[in-house]
């Protein structure tokens, strides 16, 4: 029973360093996401400024898997260079080493204090990036608490005759320890947490120095190795930068791992403890990778592009464009995300609603295939917004955050319908049309191409107002949809009209004339919509459109009395 709960104590300490580093980059992902974002976009012009922006972003979020992964999002976009992130990536594995650094002094006095003033923050603000600052405050205590823990449990183990016995099998198997580790710094994700462990391991005595100087260049192989596996099915582009780092990790470590017992005489000189030799190799190796790979990020990006060539393939209008998965962790910049990708899919919207009336103008049946094959595309990128706000609610949402995520969601929704009618409804209509050789009279035609040049300028400004929301665009917007039920009556009775006149054109098509104006009018109405709670916000809607029971009876009395006085 004492193996097991040593056993159960150690994976307890492991559990808690694992969640300490995670709610450090969480915390610091959510305050100050958006700026480190800009830091990294400003300074990767030159490889100087791209090392140093690597190493400061790196340094704050502590994981360099982070700075990989957004990274990689910004070169699948064109935003940066891939040289220029490949020496963004040298920064970021220096970087990595800073926290290690500072956690290898003896801070356990700290621990409560971070936790307590971590605990009290979050608890006594409700202002969002405060809570995310006592999150980070909250991790560095639960990272130190997790290395006192570690400290304690490793100890008892040197006692361990099966313990020991399976370190000891890897006290002359250094590639082994080497794999051993990058696989368990590839399922944890974070090299520093396995880092630290090791270091501890080697504090207590539980391994030898040579074994642990091997297990930390797995780890640094490992936690490059976790960004590109998770780029599985991405596009070349995107995984090219985790490509690149994970290649110049694995190189550095081959070339230093024979050079471990030299190692170990060099660094000697400051600090031979086993946790201090520990963490000294680990900024070593990062800075000696730094040093040999930086005038040759070039090279390696040429080579990364031959290994992972862009394939020749047609453009898929349902992919989504702007829908950053590593965004999602900061959820200002998640909405500002979803709000671009909204404004695509209304891009293809507009492109189905101008070609749908040229289907009824020409009789093109092929025009009519390419519009029903859009919504399909349209219907994707719905539920590719829709998943991506889902993710984003699961983190904690701000009340202006929640809203902004409901109106997306509500205007990506009446978008989808919008598609819906077009296909369903009016390509139909379309088919219909064809199939019986009908032809609209001239002027009915030239209502329909009115009464649709209402619903594309109301389009437009409905974009404009979920993108702005703007009380004036959206006044006008409401005003628009009155001027349409207007211009609806008008076709109506000119329709009509014509039919009393015989005019056989209009009788022949008058069923799916007025269902085109149908149509149209349910697709202003969803479009409309997107003004409702920006006027609701102002107070500038009423609750009802009935007039108050007082005004009906006074006017019923009125009409009344004319009746009886005529």
């Amino acid at each position: 029973m004492d193996g097991l709960h040593l056993l159960v104590d150690l994976t307890g300490a492991v559990a808690l360093l694992l969640w300490g580093v995670r709610m450090v980059r969480t915390g610091m992902t959510r305050a100050f996401g958006a700026i480190l974002r800009r830091a990294l976009a400003a300074c990767a012009r030159y490889r100087l400024s791209s090392f140093a922006a690597g190493l400061f972003v790196t340094g704050l979020l502590q994981s360099s898997t982070a700075t990989a992964l957004l990274l990689s999002s910004f070169a699948g976009r064109g935003l940066i260079a891939l040289p220029a992130a490949l020496a963004v990536m040298l920064g970021a594995d220096v970087g990595s080493t800073v926290a290690a650094q500072v956690f290898s002094f003896d801070l356990g006095l700290v621990s409560p204090i971070l936790l307590a003033a971590g605990v009290f923050l979050f608890l006594g603000s409700s202002d969002d990036r405060v809570r995310h600052v006592a999150r980070i405050l909250i991790g560095l205590g639960l990272i130190l608490l997790a290395l006192r823990l570690l400290a304690t449990t490793a100890a008892p183990l040197k006692s361990s005759p099966t313990f020991m016995a399976l370190v000891s099998g890897l006290h002359d198997e250094l590639i082994i320890a080497l794999l051993l580790a990058a696989i368990a710094t590839w399922l944890a994700h974070s090299s520093l947490s396995i880092v630290l462990l090791v270091m501890s391991f080697a504090a207590a005595g539980l391994v030898p120095p040579a074994t642990a100087l091997a297990m930390v260049l797995g780890a640094n192989v490992g936690g490059a190795i976790a960004p590109f596996v998770d780029q599985v099915g991405q596009p070349p582009a995107v995984r090219r930068v985790p490509l690149g780092n994970a290649a110049m990790r694995a190189i550095a470590a081959a070339i230093t791992l024979p050079l471990i017992p030299m190692a170990q005489t060099w660094l000697a000189p400051l600090g031979a403890e086993p946790a201090r030799l520990v963490v000294n190799f680990h900024t070593a190796f990062n800075v000696g990778a730094a040093l040999l790979f930086l005038p040759l990020t070039g090279v390696v990006a040429a080579l990364c592009r031959r290994l992972l060539p862009d394939s020749p393939r047609a453009e898929d209008t349902g992919q989504p464009r702007y829908l950053d998965p590593h965004a999602l962790e900061t959820p200002g910049e998640a909405m500002a995300c979803a709000m671009r990708e909204t404004l695509h899919l209304g891009d293809r919207i507009e492109t189905m609603l101008r070609q749908s009336i040229e289907v009824f103008e020409r009789n093109d049946a092929r025009l009519a295939k390419e519009v029903e094959q859009a919504d399909n595309a349209v219907d994707r990128l719905y539920e590719a917004i829709k998943l991506y706000l889902i993710g984003a609610s699961r983190n904690e949402l701000s009340l202006e955050e929640s809203r902004r995520s409901a109106e997306i969601l509500t205007f990506v929704t009446n978008l989808e319908h919008v598609g819906d009618i077009i296909d369903k409804n009016l390509m139909e209509l379309a088919a219909k049309k064809i199939k019986n050789r009908l032809t609209f009279s001239a002027e009915g035609m030239d209502e329909l191409r009115a009464f649709h040049r209402l619903v594309m300028d109301n389009l437009k400004l409905a974009y404009n107002v979920f993108a702005t929301r703007d009380l004036a665009l959206a006044r006008r917007l409401m005003a628009g949809k009155t001027a349409l039920r207007e211009a609806e009556q008008r076709a109506a009775e000119s329709h009509f009209a014509r039919l009393r006149e015989g005019r056989p054109e209009s009788i022949e098509t008058s069923a799916i004339h007025m269902d085109i104006v149908r149509d149209l009018k349910r697709i202003n109405g969803h479009l409309a919509s997107v003004a409702y709670p920006i006027l609701e916000a102002a107070g500038e809607l009423a609750d009802t459109r009935l007039r108050p029971a007082e005004e009906q009876t006074a006017t019923t009395t009125v009409v009344h009395g004319k009746t009886a006085a005529s």
